[in-house]
């Protein structure tokens, strides 16, 4: 089947004066949401804030306006020839859970077969149509448009209907604003909008876990502010690379973003010979843990988030997950504690940010790495091996190293 994005190169210009019955018809990407229709009590807010994301992802591109009511969005296009470019865009954009290219035209059955022909100008083997009617002041129910226009179809093309797994599907919604006609959908990611959900601060370590557990955030509403440890300079910049690229990745599903790199090599430097070699690592999590929201409380975060899953390795243990959050005053959130390694990775790489956290490095975690990890602690021991530390002065250290980068979509 021939999808409008395959037509639009060759054909823009006719396709952008198509007129029915006289009346010209406009293009009009049609948004359908999820979860918003349910915020009841705050759904002007929800579609306010998802009103503004989906114009700021479609930011220089030819769209006259973006209008929004519970249950649709409608976004007029001046050229067909940016779908290709909407339809990209518009896929990491949370809150949508579908879309589609559709010809705009008069709310009568003429009009909706006239559209037929200006979608469709071949013969497909088989077809079904699939209305549904939002705008109950029109006569007829979606059953009886279905069939009208069906038979319709079949008369003038002789293609067979099949309404299990028909070759094409024409779509036609009949809203208020007119009848709105498509062979084309394609599904979004769901969720809420970025905004909805407060503000995070994500210990964004570079490695395949934290990446995903920052997206799962945005999934939710929340805006996420990325902190990353690196110990440079006693170690190389390659992890700090590596975090430029995936935060610019993850960009692209909030649309503004900053990073925070602290070098904390000294800071692991004062640890290593003060601190059991058992409790380093544990100790080195409760220092970034203090650091990071320090940076969430300049930010304005309601809670951190790291990518710890349980019992993934020796300091993910649920004893030492215990012990290392009792330091932290906000909450501490950790989207992937149920979810195995294989989970993490398949959802990683259908977010695109796999392959970039496979790419060798330096971390903070593999300089000073002590030969073993205790599997249980107690905040009392890890205070106790705390004890020989100027804990408020490792993290003013700390923070008066950090890098502050920011990163903007499209």
């Amino acid at each position: 089947m021939v999808l409008l994005e395959e037509r639009v190169q060759a054909e823009a210009a006719r396709l952008n004066h198509l007129e029915v019955r006289g009346e010209r018809a406009p293009w009009v990407v049609l948004v359908r949401f999820g979860e918003l229709s349910l915020k009841k009590g705050h759904l002007r807010l929800f579609l306010g804030v998802l009103r503004r994301n989906i114009r700021g992802a479609l930011r220089g591109l030819p769209i006259s306006r973006v209008d929004i009511r519970p249950h649709r969005c409608f976004v007029w296009l001046e050229d067909i020839a940016a779908w290709p470019e909407v339809k990209r865009r518009l896929s990491y954009v949370f809150g949508i859970v579908g879309y589609a290219p559709c010809l705009r035209v008069p709310t009568t059955i003429e009009a909706m077969e006239g559209a037929y022909h200006l979608l469709v100008p071949w013969a497909p083997e088989s077809f079904a149509v699939r209305v549904r009617r939002a705008d109950k002041t029109f006569p007829l129910t979606s059953q009886e448009v279905e069939r009208v226009v069906g038979a319709y179809i079949q008369g003038h093309t002789g293609a067979k209907v099949d309404l299990t797994t028909p070759k094409l599907t024409y779509y036609v919604e009949i809203q208020p604003e007119g009848a709105f006609c498509s062979i084309e959908r394609v599904s979004g990611l769901g969720g809420l909008p970025v905004g909805t959900g407060g503000k995070v601060a994500s210990l964004l370590s570079g490695g395949i876990d934290s990446p995903v557990a920052s997206y799962r955030m945005m999934k939710r509403g929340c805006q996420v502010v990325f902190v990353h440890f690196t110990s440079y300079p006693f170690t190389d910049a390659s992890s700090w690379d590596k975090c430029r690229s995936l935060v610019s990745l993850l960009t692209r599903f909030q649309q503004e973003s900053k990073l925070y790199v602290v070098l904390l090599g000294e800071v692991q430097r004062r640890i290593a010979v003060s601190v059991p070699s058992r409790f380093r690592i544990l100790i080195y999590r409760r220092m970034m843990l203090r650091i990071a929201e320090a940076i969430a409380q300049r930010e304005g975060c309601l809670a951190l988030v790291t990518g710890e899953s349980l019992g993934q390795v020796g300091s993910q243990t649920l004893a030492n997950l215990f012990s290392v959050q009792r330091v932290a005053t906000l909450p501490v959130l950790r989207p992937l504690i149920g979810m195995d390694k294989q989970e993490i990775i398949a959802q990683a790489r259908a977010i695109g940010t796999y392959d970039i956290s496979i790419e060798p490095d330096m971390d903070c975690c593999q300089y000073l790495v002590p030969p073993k990890v205790a599997t249980a602690s107690t905040p009392e021991l890890l205070a106790k091996a705390e004890a020989a530390l100027d804990v408020p002065a490792l993290v003013q250290m700390a923070l008066n190293t950090v890098h502050v980068e920011e990163f903007r979509w499209p």
